[in-house]
């Protein structure tokens, strides 16, 4: 069998291990440390705009924490984009609320702004003013940032930016991840940048993210003995995952640049009558292109997204149709939405071609032949 290529794996710089065996040499292998330090203050400089960050165990921890210092409550409603991944939509349930998804819109496959505003207008009519406004960044594809905050802000809505798939993609040229009230990032192994397991909750507001460091170590009291007047988690990155994390940012504009240099040799190689790509909607929009997708879209119906994926997936090639919107899963089957079908046939026609920056000319080649070999057999 051919060798495996995976949709996104980790790809590691080199340097990881100097700070990783500077943690083992000092013996800070507890949580915490002067890794976890110096990667908030690498994530803070990198970010810019005065932002602040508190490394966490996850992406997901991170948006769960923004919930809680938001006030987020039991009984409380919380619009979310409906096409993400599911931890963007959980930690909503973690605190006892109700999620109101909203539907994509066509140009960068992320929350329709229209629909935003008519969810939050149909929800106050209700009585149910939402708490939160959680906004993805879809396979790193800026939002349409300048009309959603427009919205946000009319109606007083504080948004939690979700950035997991987007560090390194920028709008009107400011990094993703400073527009939110408070925003996410995810440092999993299949991220642009990894800690093994990770992530972050950043802010312009200090106290917040005091707040969240707190929380994040099972809100112990300043007290000689173990004192606890709040229920805290165990959200803390740890200082080893943190020493990788230092080393990866130091490559992080590499990882970007390799991961845009993938999308185009994809669009350039593949019949764009079959395959639509995601394209940026203007030089407003930068993304760094975390996983390249396209939607297939045949006439004609001979070859359709799940006849490639198989094909892909018997030559060892690791592919992966878009998001399931939330809407449609099961666990969230009673909750409102405000759509018109958009995210639906996105993922109905959608794929992920592997897009990882440690991807070879020769990696990239074997996927196009295989592609290619596939429409061809299926049109005859």
């Amino acid at each position: 069998m051919n060798n495996k290529i995976w949709l996104s794996s980790p790809h590691m710089g080199g340097t990881e291990e100097k700070y990783v065996k500077e943690a083992f040499d000092t013996n800070w292998i507890a949580p915490l440390g002067p890794n976890v330090d110096g990667f908030e203050k690498d994530l803070e400089n990198y970010l810019g705009n005065d932002v602040h960050a508190a490394a966490l165990s996850s992406g997901t921890a991170a948006l769960h924490l923004a919930l809680i210092i938001l006030g987020v409550k039991a009984c409380d409603e919380v619009i979310c984009q409906s096409m993400t991944f599911s931890a963007s939509a959980n930690p909503i349930a973690y605190q006892g609320a109700t999620p109101v998804f909203v539907d994509s819109e066509e140009r960068t496959w992320n929350m329709s702004p229209e629909y935003l505003e008519i969810a939050i207008q149909d929800r106050i009519s209700k009585g149910k003013k939402p708490k939160a406004i959680i906004i993805v960044h879809l396979y790193g594809m800026p939002a349409e940032m300048d009309r959603i905050m427009a919205i946000a802000d009319r109606y007083e809505i504080p948004v939690v930016e979700d950035a997991a798939e987007a560090l390194g993609s920028s709008y009107k040229g400011r990094k993703l991840g400073t527009f939110g009230a408070m925003s996410i990032l995810s440092f999993n192994g299949n991220k642009i940048i990894t800690t093994s397991g990770g992530g972050a909750l950043v802010s312009t507001n200090e106290e917040w993210i005091k707040k969240a460091r707190f929380l994040a170590t099972q809100a112990r009291d300043n007290a000689p003995h173990y004192q606890h007047s709040h229920i805290g988690y165990n959200y803390r990155m740890s200082n080893i995952c943190a020493g990788i994390g230092r080393g990866q940012m130091e490559v992080l504009q590499e990882r970007v640049d390799a991961r845009r240099e993938n999308y185009t040799f994809y669009k350039n190689e593949l019949d764009t009558n079959l395959f639509k790509f995601a394209d940026e909607p203007n030089p407003d929009y930068y993304s760094n292109r975390w996983l390249t997708t396209v939607l297939v879209e045949d006439a004609e119906g001979t070859v359709d997204r799940e006849v490639i994926r198989l094909a892909l997936e018997k030559d060892n090639i690791e592919t992966r149709p878009l998001w399931k919107p939330m809407h449609l899963q099961p666990v969230f089957a009673d909750a409102p939405f405000y759509g018109d079908g958009t995210s639906e046939k996105l993922f109905q026609n959608g794929l992920c071609l592997p897009s990882g920056s440690n991807l070879t000319s020769e990696d990239k080649e074997r996927v196009i032949n295989m592609i290619n070999n596939v429409c061809t057999t299926h049109s005859v």
